[in-house]
């Protein structure tokens, strides 16, 4: 108590040298990539750290912030990586591997203990060597430095994945079995936000198209006051027996880049292999869908700025079919906005409208999901000659009284139902009829005795569609429309 009692009284007490909270036991470092670490200490204290043969010297800056590099390392492990200032802090058990960030909503938290077959999933977990870590819920007003909370990582056995994200850990699965390296799988998500929430306010405010961002906010906002005192009489009233309504919600996980700020920005520092991204649920809402694809755009390419390592990979996950309460066709616009992300690149996408679960926005299958998402990273990030994707819309011509249709990714093209109802004409009038379908040279034709005279074609363009169209890889087609 003596000694508390003195650094209370002065301010001078020296501070324990500290690795940021994102590094712990277990962890995995960046393989081919010099290896960063970074924290805290006495401004002006100096900074050793190594890792067996390499070591790298730093003197903490005015704010007590140090930094340094280690030169790369090819994947292997595990080692120890000394940190010493005035003490001395060891982190065991680290790898050398490759490192993606899962984030987005509700269906990236969907965790292990609730996936199909989950139990025989969770009997393969020793077989792996992959690590994980979950950042855990936080929002902030401004961008943080380092993590609210530490972050600790663990091995991936059954007990430890229970809880932790079922598609980002199959995936690691699969990544592991086609590269023979360690994988470490960063969870920073939280379900029921919009992609607004996961972008930096630098970015949202520096594209012009994102202005309705903060007029669809200030709408939010003006709302609460109605919805706080709603609330605040339905508590009087439930004195008088009446049942109350439910509280407002919690909007700080709404906020525009308030996750980023938090759940995002302590993360760049660190190299990484790339990004897996699940989301998209949430801004199919009336008040945030129109903006989704320059919003998504906009996220990304903010990403890969702040991480600083260039156009790395970032795979995302298009939004699956479900039947929505009053169907508006939004999920479908979504889904279009995901897919015009493609022209970015190094991107990749996994199309699940065919495997979700019409009642249910969280489908219990995310082997199929981790699946695609692997094959998109195994050509995207590891340049395997494999095929990444299922069709990708590319062009049409209308010919009398057909629709000639061209794709990426379209060999092998396919129709499981050449009837079905996901396909359909539109003439002037914009009338959408249902057409049939049929394969010619690597072609889609559409026609429809409904419509002697197409103007535009779509598939799948329904919330809930019928899926049909796949390549010789047994892989979906995005749906689309023309134009």
């Amino acid at each position: 108590m003596a000694v508390l009692a003195a650094c209370a009284v002065v301010p001078q007490c020296p501070a324990e040298v500290e690795l940021a909270r994102l590094f712990s036991d277990h962890m995995v470092l960046q393989r081919d990539l010099p290896i960063h670490l970074w924290g805290m200490a006495d401004p002006g204290e100096q900074i050793h750290a190594q890792l067996q043969d390499a070591s790298a010297d730093a003197v903490a800056d005015d704010l007590g912030r140090w930094s340094v590099y280690l030169p790369s390392r090819q994947a292997g492990g595990p080692f120890e990586v000394v940190v010493r200032g005035r003490n001395e802090v060891r982190l065991q058990d680290v790898m050398i591997g490759d490192i993606w960030v899962a984030s987005g909503q509700s269906n990236m938290e969907f965790g292990m203990k609730t996936v199909a077959n989950a139990e025989a999933e969770l009997r393969k977990a020793g077989e792996y060597d992959i690590r994980i870590v979950n950042v855990g819920h936080a929002y902030s007003e401004f961008p943080l430095a380092n993590l609210k909370a530490g972050a600790s990582w663990a091995k991936a056995d059954a007990n430890n994945l229970l809880n932790f994200s079922a598609v980002a850990y199959l995936f690691a699965r699969r990544i592991e079995d086609s590269q023979h390296v360690p994988v470490g799988i960063i969870e920073s998500s939280w379900g029921g936000t919009p992609a607004e929430a996961w972008t930096s306010m630098r970015a949202l405010t520096a594209t012009p198209e994102l202005a309705p961002v903060f007029a669809a906010w200030a709408r939010i906002l003006d709302g609460r006051t109605e919805e706080e005192l709603r609330f605040t009489q339905s508590q009087k009233n439930a004195a008088a027996g009446q049942k109350p309504v439910p509280a407002p919600r919690d909007l700080n996980a709404w906020h525009p880049a308030y996750l980023f700020n938090a759940m995002i920005a302590p993360l760049t520092p660190l190299p990484i292999k790339g990004v897996l991204w699940y989301q998209g649920e949430a801004n199919t809402a009336e008040w945030n869908y129109a903006y989704y694809a320059p919003l998504f755009r906009a996220m990304i390419e903010d990403w890969r700025a702040q991480w600083k390592q260039g156009d790395f990979p970032f795979l995302f996950v298009q939004i699956a079919n479900v039947k929505a309460s009053s169907p508006t066709n939004k999920w479908a616009e979504i889904r279009e906005a995901q897919m015009q992300t493609l022209t970015l690149k190094n991107t990749g996408m996994a199309v699940t409208a065919d495997i979700g679960e019409a009642a249910n926005v969280h489908p219990r299958n995310k082997q199929d999901v981790a699946d695609r998402l692997s094959r998109a990273a195994r050509k995207v990030a590891y340049g395997e000659e494999i095929e990444p994707s299922g069709p990708i819309y590319r062009n049409s011509i209308i010919a009398g009284d057909q629709v000639r249709i061209w794709f990426e990714h379209g060999e092998g093209l396919l129709l499981k139902d050449a009837n079905a109802s996901s396909f359909e004409l539109a003439g002037a009038d914009k009338v959408f009829h249902a057409a049939t379908a049929s394969i010619e040279n690597g072609t889609l034709i559409l026609r429809s005795s409904d419509v002697p005279h197409p103007v535009q074609a779509r598939y799948a363009w329904l919330d809930n569609p019928r899926c049909s169209l796949y390549n010789g890889a047994g892989l979906p087609a995005s749906p689309f429309r023309t134009r």
